[in-house]
């Protein structure tokens, strides 16, 4: 079952993807893109909570702050990276996450004898560059730059999510903080440069983006919080076929054979970082069992 769940917040995401392509296509601004994205979750989740007496007081405001300042920020850089590039490479970019957070530790010496590690950032870069080179135009350069700032900026906010989890906060709690960040700058957005000129298609889109945004989200945390975290890990980078399929099918963008060898080799780095990463984090778990036990 938590397979299942984890396939089926892949495909979410993947949809949610072509529909932000696709709604910005038909002429939606990029502002009102995002506030489809984080809309629906606040309403849903504050409606949620009001109903069954939740707490909606943080217990951090500044890890959420420091949260959602990288998190919206990724977000609005990968989804601008949707509009521009092809699905799948701008998937792609989106899931360097983990190898940014494995650089990060490296560079700052927390890792630096970890080989695993840094195996998975150079196969990780090495597929990116397979992905990025001669299928991209010169007008999409500053679309790639964007999705890998996405990446890094995503790797902060993932350890921030990490940090309010360690402290209790409820994962509910941490997306409704996130979703409103989202819906605020969207608003910021919108009374800058409007709406844009959405058609009936657009607006569908819009819908699609919203509903499965927050499903993707439900049954990616429904997986992690069930059974191996590292299947949930592994499992994750289908999102990046999903997308691969769903961009040959609707755009009739096909990657070649380079650029399909580069993604297989994002996703490998991607599961030897989240490996290594729970490796460790068992073996830290049990040395703190041995100390509090002796």
């Amino acid at each position: 079952m938590q397979a299942l769940w984890m396939l089926v917040a892949s495909l979410m995401f993947a949809i949610m993807g072509a529909s932000v392509k696709l709604a910005s296509e038909h002429a939606a601004s990029l502002a009102l893109v995002i506030l489809f994205r984080g809309l629906p979750s606040v309403v849903l989740l504050v409606v949620w909570a009001v109903t069954t007496h939740k707490s909606l007081k943080p217990k951090s405001i500044r890890l959420h702050l420091m949260r959602n300042v990288f998190g919206v920020g990724a977000m609005w850089m990968a989804f601008y990276g949707y509009t521009v590039l092809p699905l799948a490479t701008s998937t792609s970019l989106n899931y360097t996450s983990p190898l940014f957070i494995a650089g990060f530790l490296l560079l700052s010496g927390k890792a630096s004898n970890d080989i695993v590690r840094t195996l998975a950032v150079g196969i990780g870069f090495a597929g990116v560059l397979l992905i990025l080179r001669p299928s991209i135009t010169e007008d999409q350069w500053f679309a790639c730059a964007l999705g890998l700032l996405a990446g890094a900026s995503g790797a902060v906010a993932m350890l921030q999510v990490r940090q309010l989890g360690s402290i209790g906060e409820p994962i509910w709690l941490t997306v409704l903080y996130f979703s409103v960040f989202v819906t605020g700058t969207s608003l910021i957005g919108i009374k800058a440069h409007g709406i844009g000129e959405p058609d009936l298609v657009s607006w569908v889109a819009l819908l699609m983006v919203g509903l499965s945004g927050l499903f993707g989200q439900l049954a990616l945390t429904r997986a992690f919080g069930s059974g191996s975290p590292l299947l949930s890990a592994a499992l994750q980078y289908t999102t990046i076929i999903f997308s691969a399929g769903i961009g040959i099918v609707v755009w009739h963008n096909a990657p070649d054979v380079l650029a399909w060898l580069g993604m297989g080799m994002v996703i490998l780095a991607g599961l030897l970082s989240a490996w290594r990463t729970l490796v460790l984090a068992e073996r830290h778990k049990k040395s703190q069992l041995v100390k509090t036990t002796a």
